[in-house]
């Protein structure tokens, strides 16, 4: 590759500058026990279901609820509904939430905001066109017949393993959020709805006059062959014995009970932990019976309340947010303290005596991994697990050694057949399972990608643990696109993952010369943008959009961009320069970035989040290992992150 003239950084000084602020910055976010916690911004879906929620209960909180329509209001974008992440297209669903929650707070149906988001309701086809999940929240208000949701018998539970559907052969965020609403299927209970509020007028179709409610449409002879089962099932399951009814729900209580995690939440994330609550609440608990109390306190947990304006998580990232925070300050420098304070944090949090949902796959394997969140150890996770093990190797390998090394053995244990590995799932990957009515989403499953495999690949390689490297390697080589990138499953998109492998591939010491980094680094290099920095929006995730483009560039994808351009060796290329000059020129006063865009993904092209963190310590990361390379140059330590 040419290596242009290089375009130099305004000055030193400016660079350890903008680093040292950023660093301080973080720094004071730090809490007392010393782990970090950011705010995590889905879209207009999880403060509107709250709301929602709340008229379910009957509970509501008008003063709340009045600072999350503000919040949606907010949000609102030009073409009169809610998108899946700022300037993104119209969304049904969303939008349908959204207006939904908006009357039942009190707006007014008449006002400019909501005529306009039913006309664009009503111009897309009406609320009948929404996806599952819409439908069945509709459901619980009588806004449709239950007929309007595909049939999911809570029988399911009942199923052996070997059985084509089975709760372990689908994604554990799948799994947590079907069971509580099988139980609901079964009760269909009907919302308190206190306040008596309707959405007729969102319908283009009455809803008893629609014929066909499928809104899974893929191009697979499953497709009609699952929803021929669908129909049987529907005729049948008014007869299905009362006893064996009886039987599954019981087995699905207590399959909650055992995961309901104090007031984390069933799963740690908000439709599953929403879905129980409605749940108790079906099967007649009283609202101060414990399991009732503590599943809600779980889900109030979620709302962050300001003065103004209110939204409701959906989920919580601290685990996450320390280690990559460890991971940036370290490279900066900071002091030790800190960041020890911060390892032995984590530590303490590693699951080591919970053998989750992953054991049905992987029996004779220790725990030995992190969740994402404070508590969830059913549910640890690979990324999380390897991104946490490369900090407390950097840190100080030596009082870690065993912390690491059950890490290690777990990480390998999860490895997929394909040399690949899915985040919380091995070999994940029953994709028939897509093309049911329910999988509308196309989200059921957690099968291997790229990002969360080069995460591996990045500790394996610094640990020098080389038993899985060669089919993990091998597995990102196969994944490497016509173009040079790499796509990205859990960040937007494929700066995400082109990042990810370049990194992970340096770290198990891929020649950078070769063809696979030479075309990685040349694409990034294609996608920088006129002001120097990087910017690629959620609609990349559709097939017909371009690749690595958006509306404007970010600061934490510019520092995705940056440190994949140094894992390839391109320190002292110009474009470097240019991004490095971009993340100083726009560090704010505070020492930190403004990010207004969605740069990560729950699940592509359905459900898009904005890390508030990520603003923070990626660019710090990248703007310190440019720092550090420019002093250190071949000296420089390869860690794997």
């Amino acid at each position: 590759m040419q290596n242009l003239a290089h375009s130099p950084v305004q000055s030193a000084d400016a660079l350890d500058q903008a680093v040292q602020k950023a660093a301080e910055a973080l720094l004071h976010m730090q809490h007392p026990d010393g782990h970090w916690a950011f705010e995590l911004e889905a879209d207009a879906t999880i403060p509107a279901e709250y709301i929602l929620l709340d008229h379910f209960l009957d509970t509501i909180n008008q003063l709340l609820h009045e600072r999350m329509a503000k919040y949606l209001r907010d949000i609102q974008e030009e073409h009169g509904g809610w998108p899946l992440f700022p300037g993104g297209e119209f969304n049904i669903s969303a939008s349908v939430k959204a207006y939904f929650a908006l009357k039942c707070t009190g707006d007014d149906i008449n006002a400019l905001h909501m005529l306009r988001a039913r006309e664009a309701i009503l111009r897309h086809g009406g609320a009948e066109k929404s996806n599952v999940f819409t439908r069945f929240q509709m459901a619980l208000f009588g806004a449709v017949p239950w007929n309007a949701v595909p049939v999911m018998p809570v029988e399911i539970m009942l199923l052996p393993r070997w059985f084509p559907f089975h709760l372990s052969k689908v994604s554990y965020w799948s799994r947590t959020v079907i069971v509580p609403l099988l139980v609901l299927m079964a009760k269909k209970p009907r919302a308190c709805n206190p306040r008596g509020i309707t959405i007729n007028e969102l319908f283009v179709i009455p809803p008893l006059l629609v014929k066909n409610w499928h809104s899974n449409r893929t191009n697979s002879f499953w497709n009609p062959a699952f929803r021929g089962i669908d129909a049987v099932l529907r005729r049948c399951e008014p007869w299905f014995p009362k006893g064996l009814r009886r039987k599954a729900i019981e087995k699905a209580v207590d399959w909650i009970t055992e995961r309901r995690n104090g007031d984390s939440g069933l799963g740690a994330i908000y439709p599953a932990m929403a879905n129980t609550v409605m749940m108790y609440h079906a099967l007649g608990f009283a609202p101060d019976h414990p399991h009732a109390l503590i599943a809600r306190r779980a889900v109030d947990k979620l709302v962050i309340d300001g003065p103004e304006r209110s939204y409701c998580q959906p989920c919580l990232s601290p685990v996450w947010d320390t280690a990559l925070v460890g991971h940036a300050l370290s490279e900066a420098g900071a002091p030790v303290a800190a960041i020890e304070k911060a390892c032995a944090w984590l530590a303490q949090e590693q699951i080591l005596d919970v053998r989750g949902d992953w054991a049905d796959w992987r029996s004779g394997l220790r725990p030995g991994g992190w969740a994402f969140q404070y508590a969830n150890p059913y549910y640890p996770d690979v990324d999380d697990t390897a991104v946490v093990a490369m900090l407390l190797h950097r840190s100080n390998a030596g009082r870690y050694a065993a912390n690491i090394a059950r890490a290690g053995e777990w990480i390998v244990g999860m490895q997929s057949a394909n040399g690949g590995w899915g985040a919380f799932d091995a070999d994940n990957a029953y994709y028939y399972l897509n093309h049911i009515p329910f999988a509308d989403h196309g989200a059921l499953l957690d099968p291997p990608t790229v990002d969360v495999s080069a995460r591996c690949v990045g500790m394996l390689a610094q640990l020098c643990d080389e038993k899985a490297l060669p089919s993990a390697v091998a597995y990102l080589l196969r994944e490497q696109e016509p173009e040079g990138c790499f796509f990205g499953r859990w960040g937007t998109n494929y700066i995400y993952g082109t990042w990810s492998a370049l990194v992970a591939l340096r770290a198990a010491c891929f020649d950078k010369s070769s063809p696979v980094m030479r075309r990685a680094a040349q694409w990034l290099i294609s996608k920088q943008r006129d002001d120097g920095g990087w910017g690629e929006d959620g609609a990349s995730y559709w097939p017909d959009q371009p690749k690595g483009e958006g509306k404007q560039s970010t600061p934490s994808q510019t520092a995705w961009a940056l440190l994949g351009l140094m894992a390839a060796g391109e320190k002292d290329h110009a474009s470097v320069a240019r991004g490095i000059n971009y993340l100083i020129t726009t560090q704010n006063k505070d020492g930190l970035w403004d990010e207004a865009f969605y740069t990560a993904v729950g699940f592509p092209r359905v459900f898009y989040l904005r890390y508030h963190g990520y603003k923070a310590f990626f660019p710090l990361w990248a703007l310190a290992r440019y720092r550090n390379l420019r002093r250190e140059g071949a000296q420089r330590v390869i860690y794997g992150m």
